[in-house]
C-alpha cells in the first residue's frame, strides 16, 4: 500500500449560513419588547444608527469613499432578506427556508454586545433610558419579607424570635408551613427547642395575611375564622359556630357537595347551611399568593386588528413599529461623502453603515413576515373576530406555510412569542394555529372552539340536576360534535368544571 499526496481542483456548491441571515432570523423571532432592546444596544454601540421622526435615505455603502474594500457584491447567501410587494412569495421566502432547515441542526449562541456611548438621534435632552427606569415598576415584595417586617415588632424571648424567623423562611408561597419542627430543628445553624417553635408558630399564625403559617387547610380556614370574629365590621353576616363546625367535621363532604347529608347530622336546615357555606366563601384557602408572588410580565401587541366598515374586512394595523423611525445619520452620511478623517475612521464609519443598514432591512423583513403570516390569520378566522371563540377554526401551520410557500419552522418563529390586538381582545399569535375536528355540518373548529361549545352546554343545565358527562357527550352530538366521554371529562378538567354532583344546587 503507498500513500501519497496531490493537488487538485473541484467545483462544488454549499449552502453557508452568513452571519447576516443569522441575524435575519434572530431579528424575525424576537417579540417586540425584545426588539427593541436589540435596537437600544445596536445604537449604543454603532454612531450612525439613530431614531427619529424624520428619517434620512439609507447610504448606500458604495456611496463612501472607502467602501471598494468593503464591496456590496454579496452572493445570494449574503444579500438582503427583502420582502418582495409582488405575488412571487415562494421567491421571497426561498432563503429564509433553507435558514430555518439549517436551524434546526444547529445552534447558535450570539452574545449582545454593549458599550458605554449614549445613543445618537435627535432626542434633544430626553434621556430614554432615565424615562424607561422611571416607568418601570418595583420588584414587588416576598410572603417572608412581608412577614419578618412585621415579625420585628413581636415581642418575645429571643429564643422564640429566632425560631420565629425560621418558621417564616419555611412558610411556601401559599402561605403554608409544610415541613415538621424537627426538619426546622436539624437545619437550623442555630439550636432551637420545641417550646419556642411552638410558641413562635402561634405568633407568626397571629400576622397578616390571616392563615398564613397554617399546617393545612382545615387549621387556615380556622385562623381566617377567628381574624374575621374580631373585626366587628368584618363578622357581619358570618355564623361563626356553624361555620367552624363545617369546616372541623364536614370539610370533605363540603367539597364533595353533599349538603343534605351535613343538614341531616347537624339538625339544621339547609338554607342555613347554604348561608354558612356562602360565608366560608370569603375566605382564601391560598392566604399566601395576596403578597408578592410572580409579576406578570408586560404584553405589547406587535399588531393591531381592526373592523374598516367601507372595505368590509379586517385591517392589519403594525403596532410601536420601529422600523419607519430607525434611520441612518444624515450627519455621518455627509460626513463620508466629504471624505472627511483618516482612512481608518472612514473604513470604520463605513463599516457601520453597513452594519444599520443589515439591521434596518432585517427589521423589515420581520415585519413583512409577521403582515403576511397575520393575513393569512385574519382571512381564515373571520368568524372568530365577528362571532366570538365558538367559530374558531383549526388552521395548522403547515397550511400557512404552504400558502406563502415557505418552510413551516419558519412560520413558528414568525408566531413565537407574538401577539395581536383584537376587537375581541389580546391573543398570543400562536392561539389561532391549532389542529381540530369537523363538524356533522362540514364546519372545521378548533379545539379551542369544541370547548367553549361544551362551556355553554354546561352554563345551560339545569343547576339543579345537571348534566352528567354521558349527556354531555348527548348534547353535544346533537350540536354536530362527537366527543368520546374521556374528552368530554378531560376538557372539563382543563375548563376547571367540577362534575355534576359537585356542580348540583340546593
Amino acid at each position: 500500500m503507498e500513500l501519497s499526496q496531490s493537488t487538485s481542483m473541484r467545483q462544488e456548491m454549499r449552502q453557508l449560513l452568513t452571519p447576516r441571515m443569522i441575524q435575519s432570523m434572530e431579528i424575525l423571532q424576537l417579540p417586540l419588547m425584545a426588539l427593541e432592546e436589540r435596537i437600544e444596544q445596536e445604537m449604543e454601540t454603532n454612531p450612525v444608527l439613530e431614531m427619529g421622526e424624520e428619517s434620512g435615505q439609507e447610504i448606500p455603502v458604495s456611496d463612501a469613499p472607502e467602501a471598494k474594500p468593503v464591496k456590496e457584491d454579496f452572493s445570494d447567501d449574503e444579500r438582503a432578506l427583502v420582502v418582495k410587494d409582488n405575488s412571487g412569495q415562494s421567491e421571497d421566502f426561498n432563503r429564509l427556508e433553507q435558514i430555518s432547515e439549517y436551524l434546526e441542526n444547529e445552534e447558535f449562541n450570539t452574545k449582545p454586545t454593549t458599550g458605554a456611548r449614549q445613543r445618537s438621534g435627535d432626542d434633544g435632552d430626553r434621556d430614554w433610558k432615565l424615562e424607561a427606569m422611571n416607568n418601570t415598576a418595583g420588584r414587588s415584595i416576598t410572603l417572608a419579607e412581608h412577614l419578618l417586617s412585621q415579625w420585628a415588632f413581636v415581642e418575645a424571648s429571643p429564643g422564640v424570635k429566632q425560631a420565629g424567623r425560621a418558621i417564616i423562611n419555611y412558610i411556601d408561597a401559599e402561605g403554608y408551613l409544610r415541613v415538621e419542627f424537627e426538619q426546622i430543628q436539624k437545619e437550623s445553624k442555630a439550636p432551637l427547642s420545641l417550646a419556642d417553635l411552638e410558641q413562635a408558630l402561634k405568633l407568626v399564625q397571629g400576622l397578616e395575611p390571616a392563615g398564613v403559617g397554617a399546617r393545612n387547610l382545615q387549621e387556615c380556614l380556622l385562623l381566617q375564622l377567628t381574624a374575621l370574629e374580631q373585626d366587628p365590621e368584618m363578622a357581619k353576616g358570618h355564623e361563626f359556630a356553624l361555620e367552624r363546625s363545617l369546616v372541623t367535621e364536614h370539610l370533605k363532604d363540603l367539597e364533595m357537595n353533599r349538603y343534605p347529608q351535613i343538614s341531616r347530622k347537624l339538625g339544621v336546615p339547609m338554607e342555613e347551611i347554604q348561608r354558612a357555606v356562602h360565608g366560608l366563601r370569603r375566605l382564601n384557602p391560598y392566604p399566601g399568593k395576596q403578597i408578592g408572588g410572580r409579576d406578570a410580565p408586560p404584553v405589547t401587541p406587535d399588531a393591531i386588528i381592526y373592523y374598516d366598515p367601507e372595505t368590509d374586512r379586517y385591517e392589519i394595523e403594525m403596532a410601536n413599529d420601529p422600523s419607519p423611525h430607525l434611520h441612518i445619520s444624515p450627519m455621518w452620511k455627509k460626513y463620508l461623502k466629504e471624505r472627511k478623517g483618516d482612512k481608518k475612521t472612514r473604513e470604520f464609519l463605513s463599516n457601520n453603515v453597513r452594519n444599520a443598514r443589515w439591521l434596518i432591512e432585517s427589521i423589515q423583513q420581520r415585519r413583512g413576515t409577521i403582515m403576511r403570516v397575520i393575513r393569512i390569520v385574519v382571512d381564515a378566522q373571520r368568524d372568530f373576530f365577528d362571532k366570538g371563540p365558538e367559530y374558531l377554526r383549526s388552521l395548522p401551520m403547515i397550511d400557512v406555510a404552504a400558502q406563502l410557500g415557505i418552510h413551516v419552522a419558519t412560520v413558528s418563529r414568525a408566531v413565537s412569542e407574538k401577539w395581536i390586538q383584537t376587537p375581541r381582545g389580546v391573543f398570543p399569535l400562536r392561539r389561532f394555529f391549532s389542529q381540530g375536528t369537523t363538524s356533522s355540518a362540514g364546519q372545521d373548529m378548533a379545539w379551542v372552539a369544541v370547548q367553549e361549545k361544551l362551556k355553554g352546554v354546561i352554563e345551560a343545565e339545569d343547576k339543579l340536576n345537571p348534566l352528567n358527562d354521558d349527556e354531555i357527550v348527548a348534547k353535544m352530538k346533537e350540536l354536530g360534535i362527537d366527543l368520546a366521554r374521556r374528552t368530554v371529562a378531560k376538557y372539563r378538567k382543563i375548563l376547571n368544571i367540577p362534575t355534576a354532583r359537585q356542580r348540583r344546587q340546593f
